[in-house]
């Protein structure tokens, strides 16, 4: 279109150039006329609005939602209000246009801050550095009734060194509970960590004293983050799909009955897939270096009897990590500032007893 405006020669009637080029000539036209900014062309956003509240309005119901009495209301309340009243000044939609140009339109009402919780990080490298516990449902035979197993779990071997069951869930049973393990394991002050979730035998003043009194520092998973505590819901899962698992149980006597046996069998002879194979009572008492050295030896016997077999030449015991963490920090965390502190109190109230412990 732009060849035949200036390109043209004079003797070529324009009429021929647009049939030549495939063109309209009523666009070669308009596009040669002068381009005119008048309010035909104003963009409509521009336009003023013959239906738009006049500014005398504009000031009346913004003075309106400042008020006592509708300050903290959000607009449709307070079209509603104004509607019993026998009142109305203009839609919700508008009452929002407005707060939105004065900079008003956040949350009018009292509002919560935003919580920020500690992410709990743990560490262990040997029994007894972290228990963490929890407190799963049993279904009894009486629909709607049910029993709370509680069990403590050492975080390093998996090894279960407490479990209990109990027709409630309250912090009496819960001090009960790890007083009795802590005595049994002769726990010295200082050096266990035990980690839970934020139930209420968990954060419950008289357990928090408890934990004080035994030199024990409390961890605590973030509200509604379901992976700080994966230990033990994994132990959990492994109980409840154990092929003769009881859907619902008789009573206490049977549940603590089956119980028992569950827990004998888990700590000496469930091959643990966290531990390359070994029981959690071999890694808690450190017998399975002794196991790992026959284990070895079985290897070899079969190596040199039929090496070809083994494409990846001579096999070794994978041993159980020597370290095991609970959201460990990430170089990225790092550089945002994070610090590699593990095993440190996460609850405000857990916080303020361990400061005051050590003053």
């Amino acid at each position: 279109m732009t060849l035949v405006t200036t390109a043209r020669a004079p003797a070529l009637p324009l009429s021929r150039a647009c049939h030549a080029l495939d063109l309209n000539r009523s666009s070669v036209y308009a596009r040669q006329q002068p381009r005119r900014e008048d309010a035909c062309s104003m963009a409509r956003a521009r336009a003023p609005q013959p239906r738009s509240l006049t500014p005398t309005e504009r000031r009346r119901v913004l003075t309106l939602l400042h008020s006592e009495a509708f300050h903290d209301q959000p607009p449709a309340q307070v079209y509603q209000h104004l509607l019993e009243q026998d009142r109305y000044l203009c839609s919700v939609s508008t009452m929002h246009r407005l707060l939105r140009a004065a900079g008003e339109n956040g949350e009018r009402r009292l509002q919560r801050p935003a919580q920020h919780h500690a992410v709990p990080r743990l560490s262990a490298q040997a029994p007894h550095d972290v228990w963490t516990w929890d407190i799963t449902k049993l279904a009894t035979a009486t629909r709607g009734t049910y029993l709370s197993l509680y069990v403590v779990l050492d975080l390093y071997s998996r090894y279960v060194v407490a479990w209990m069951v109990s027709r409630k869930e309250n912090s009496a049973l819960a001090r009960q509970l790890i007083d009795q393990a802590a005595t049994r394991y002769d726990i010295e002050a200082g050096r266990l960590t035990l980690h839970q979730d934020r139930g209420s035998p968990m954060i419950a003043h008289s357990f928090l004293d408890l934990m004080s009194d035994l030199g024990v520092t409390p961890s605590h998973s973030r509200p509604r983050v379901s992976n700080d505590n994966p230990f033990s819901e994994s132990q959990f899962k492994t109980q409840k799909q154990q092929p003769d698992y009881p859907q619902r149980f008789a009573g206490v006597a049977h549940a603590k009955r089956w119980c028992a046996d569950y827990f004998d069998w888990y700590n000496r002879d469930h091959h643990h897939a966290g531990l390359a194979g070994f029981t959690p009572e071999q890694v808690f008492t450190g017998r399975h270096h002794e196991i790992a050295a026959d284990k070895q030896a079985a290897l070899d016997r079969a190596y040199q009897a039929t090496p070809k077999r083994f494409v990846r030449g001579r096999p070794h015991v994978p041993m159980p990590p020597d370290t095991v963490t609970i959201n460990p920090v990430t170089p990225a965390e790092i550089d945002n500032g994070a610090t590699q502190d593990v095993n440190f109190p996460t609850l405000s109230r857990a916080k303020q007893i361990n400061k005051l412990s050590l003053n």
